[in-house]
């Protein structure tokens, strides 16, 4: 009996598990593997700060390239599509620097956690929301708010 359940659940987490699409994992790079295009939206990008790496992955089915920088002394993440164009902008933000209403915001999501770093997400050159690391307990998550200080309808990946 123990054979036979132990053989259907192998069965099962088999057949969950290949439900699960193959994503591609991101990559490491050198500035001279990226496409001339992304190396020179790269080079704008990374005028006055320091280059932390170069990297590559499948995002939706497309192929994008992230460089990640500390400019004086924060980090922030460029996501560049193939055909050099600035797709996304991550980067690190005081707690104390964002609008009041953002703020605000935040602190009702994050309820009784801790906030931790806090994040401006850009995309394609309009501010979309605010990104901030909660710790709860052990528990750690993210929580987002518009530029409005309001929840997001859904999350910006």
């Amino acid at each position: 009996m123990l054979f036979r359940t132990v053989a259907v659940a192998a069965l099962f987490l088999t057949a969950v598990v290949s439900q699960v699409p193959a994503q591609e994992k991101e990559r490491k790079l050198k500035r001279s593997d990226l496409p001339n295009a992304v190396q020179r939206s790269a080079d704008a990008q990374s005028a006055g700060a320091t280059v932390k790496g170069y990297s590559t992955e499948e995002d939706n089915g497309q192929v994008v390239y992230e460089v990640e920088l500390t400019v004086r002394g924060h980090g922030r993440d460029v996501t560049i599509g193939a055909d050099g164009t600035v797709l996304e902008v991550e980067e690190e933000v005081a707690f104390d620097s964002l609008p009041a209403v953002v703020r605000t915001g935040l602190k009702q999501l994050a309820g009784s956690g801790t906030i931790g770093k806090v994040e401006s997400l850009t995309k394609r050159g309009t501010l979309v929301a605010y990104e901030a690391h909660v710790k709860t307990g052990d528990k750690r998550s993210e929580i987002q708010v518009g530029p409005d200080g309001k929840p997001l309808a859904h999350p910006e990946d």
